[in-house]
């Protein structure tokens, strides 16, 4: 009776201390899940200001590089129109164009055409007294003179060597016979602006031009690579250069043909020279 009464009370306090022992695995456990969140949430607490750091100085960057790659599109687009503009300063359009593509110009041939030719009278004596320096400015000054005046009419400007200023209508684009309307009232318009043009280091001293125009066919075509240039060739390019060379100051002096042409229009006062040998 005695041993029996003593291992009942035993048997009554085993489940008590496995109760007790899933309760502290259970505490434990909740302990380290309470710790592993305080750790959690610590480390969140230290890396959100991090990363919202990290977040900003990325977005930052992505804006400045967005900021550069746009100023630097705009310096392109500004580069490539100032090429833009060299080149067709040299070159026609349609043909600076055709260059760009990678395209092969052939020389094109022109039943008719007008030419221009003018020159400053006096230019050797007046370049002698003056120093280099001087006669660039002089030049420089009146050919953004004269470029400026013949944007008003459909022509183009070939080429410019010293004082010689050579100017067609009539190609690359056809125009008709309205070549020789444009040639004549842009050469008046020359001499026009010319009278009002004041030498920059010698103001007192007057500018005259000389200017010779004649009509007739002509081949046009690009001669180069590496500097490609539009040039003229013919005999009416000869001529046109004569009847500069055999003109008067202040005048427009005109071939025959010229002359015919622009009859047939009428508007334009002519004197007549007689018969001259321009050869």
């Amino acid at each position: 009776m005695e041993l029996n009464s003593l291992v009942s009370p035993l048997a009554l306090y085993t489940p008590s201390v496995q109760v007790m022992e899933e309760t502290d695995d259970e505490i434990a456990v909740a302990l380290n899940m309470v710790t592993v969140a305080c750790l959690v949430f610590i480390f969140v607490l230290v890396m959100t200001p991090i990363l919202i750091k990290m977040m900003h100085m990325l977005t930052s960057s992505i804006q400045n590089y967005a900021i550069q790659a746009s100023q630097k599109s705009e310096q392109l687009v500004e580069e490539k129109a100032r090429s833009d503009s060299l080149l067709y300063q040299m070159l026609p359009k349609t043909v600076a164009q055709q260059l760009k593509m990678n395209q092969t110009v052939a020389a094109e041939s022109y039943d008719q055409v007008t030419l221009c030719f003018s020159d400053i009278v006096g230019f050797t004596t007046l370049a002698a007294s003056s120093t280099p320096f001087q006669v660039v400015v002089l030049l420089n000054s009146l050919y953004h003179v004269f470029d400026e005046a013949l944007d008003q009419y459909d022509v183009y400007k070939v080429e410019t060597i010293g004082d010689a200023y050579m100017v067609v209508s009539g190609l690359p684009q056809r125009n008709g016979n309205l070549h020789v309307i444009e040639i004549s009232l842009m050469a008046l318009e020359l001499l026009r602006v010319t009278q009002e043009f004041v030498i920059p280091h010698i103001p007192d001293k007057p500018v005259q031009l000389r200017i010779g125009v004649h009509s007739g066919s002509a081949v046009a075509g690009v001669v180069g690579t590496k500097m490609p240039r539009y040039c003229l060739f013919g005999d009416s390019v000869n001529t046109a250069s004569r009847m500069e060379s055999h003109g008067l100051p202040n005048s427009i002096h005109i071939s025959s043909f010229t002359n015919d042409l622009l009859q047939s229009f009428g508007g334009f006062t002519i004197e007549r020279r007689g018969v001259i040998d321009v050869k």
